[in-house]
Parts: C-alpha cells; structure tokens; sequence
C-alpha cells in the first residue's frame, strides 16, 4: 500500500527482513525481487491517471532501466555500507522538491510549456533515481515524484501514476539482473510479492481519493522517517 501511495514500502519490508536474521545484501536483493509484481498491480491499479503519457513513460522507462540495471551492479560490487552516506541525502532533497512543488512549478511553467516530456534535467534526475533504486529503493517513489511533479506540467494523481510505472520498471530490471547473478531467497521474496500484489490494489484505491496537499503531507513524512532510519542504521 505505501509503495502505490507514496513509493516507500522497502523502509518496511528490509527492516523486517533484517529484523529476521538476513544478510544485508540478501535481504535487498529479495525485496527488489518481492516488489517486482506489487509495483506491476500498482502501475495497473493508476492506469486510468496513465492515459496520454505513453511516449513520456516510454522515453523515460528507457532511462530508469539503465540506471537500474547500473545500480543494481554497483550494490553487488561496492560495500554494503556505502549506501548510508548517499541515500539519506536523496531522500531529504526529494522532500525537499516536494515541499516547494507548488512554487517551483510557477517559474518553471513556461519551460514545462516547451518541453512536456521535462527535458534533460529530468533524464538525468530519472537515470540517477532509476540507479538508486537498483542500488537500495527504499523511498525511490519519493525521488520521482518530487523530480516528476517538479519538472511536469501534471497533477499530483498523473505524477503518482507515471511514478508506478517508473518504479515498476526500476524495480523488474534490478530484480532480472539478480535472479541471473546473484542469490535470491524465494521465500522470502514469495511472501513479499504475495502482500505486495494484494496492497498495491488497495493502495491505488485509497491513493486516488487523497487530495493533492495530503498526498504531499504524506510523501514528506515518510521521506523524513526513511532519511532517519538509514541515517540510524
């Protein structure tokens, strides 16, 4: 449910998994896996809010996808600890382009005018969010709604949506790249799909009845909570 609404669901299901007795890298990798499916049923779940962003989500699928299968080689090459120094700083500048959203929409109207696909700085802030999210994932949905609402000319419904799209592709190209190289525990990543498919349905019931300025509280606070956790350790 967390994942459809705001994009922050592994700040639930790692810890959990930690909590269990897995290996740190283990325990992403299964949960990139488990996700996989729940990000498919929340993407369908948004699809009426989809309509007219095909060639958008086509151009900036593409890009997620090479930053995922990027991030998911970094997290199998580089120590488990280094995503500690990097993630917290993205998620409060994620918080940061949600809070200031609607006054940053304003100067930058005429651009988002000229270009409805968000130019290159949404490339960019796509490629890298794709790469975080191959790498760790927790609140990568934060990230992109705050680059998509930001550089978009949309509501924050549409943004939601293209955001489960994004993410569902993010988290599918990391998830093919571990089944073929790495280790993966089933069971866990069985169990996570399993709740995962069933809150993604309710998840995009509830999140479409929740008003712009609300589902932006709630992006805030999860971002804020999820930059503390991984600060923590």
């Amino acid at each position: 449910m967390v994942n459809t609404v705001v994009g922050s669901g592994t700040l639930i299901t790692f810890p959990t998994l930690l909590a269990v007795g897995f290996p740190p890298v283990l325990a992403n990798v299964s949960n990139t896996v488990g996700l996989a499916p729940g990000s498919l049923s929340g993407a369908i779940g948004y699809r009426r809010e989809l309509a007219g962003q095909r060639a958008r989500l086509i151009r900036l699928g593409a890009v997620s996808t090479v930053g995922a299968v990027v991030g998911g080689l970094l997290l199998l090459r580089l120590p488990p600890e280094a995503f500690r120094l990097v993630v917290p700083v993205l998620i409060l500048l994620a918080c940061v382009l949600v809070i200031f959203q609607p006054r940053l929409s304003g100067r930058v109207v005429a651009r988002r005018r000229n270009n409805r696909h968000g130019g290159l700085p949404l490339l960019v802030g796509v490629f890298g969010s794709g790469m975080y999210g191959g790498y760790f994932g927790a609140a990568q949905g934060v990230i992109l709604i705050g680059l998509l609402g930001t550089l978009l000319d949309e509501d924050l419904q549409r943004v939601n949506a293209a955001k489960n799209v994004l993410a569902f592709l993010v988290n599918g190209a990391a998830a093919v790249l571990f089944i073929v190289v790495t280790e993966v525990s089933w069971s866990a990543a069985g169990l996570i799909a399993a709740g995962s498919v069933a809150g993604a349905y309710v998840g995009a019931t509830v999140g479409r009845r929740i008003p712009a300025g609300a589902l932006r509280v709630i992006v805030v606070i999860v971002g804020v909570v999820g930059a503390v956790q991984v600060i923590r350790g």
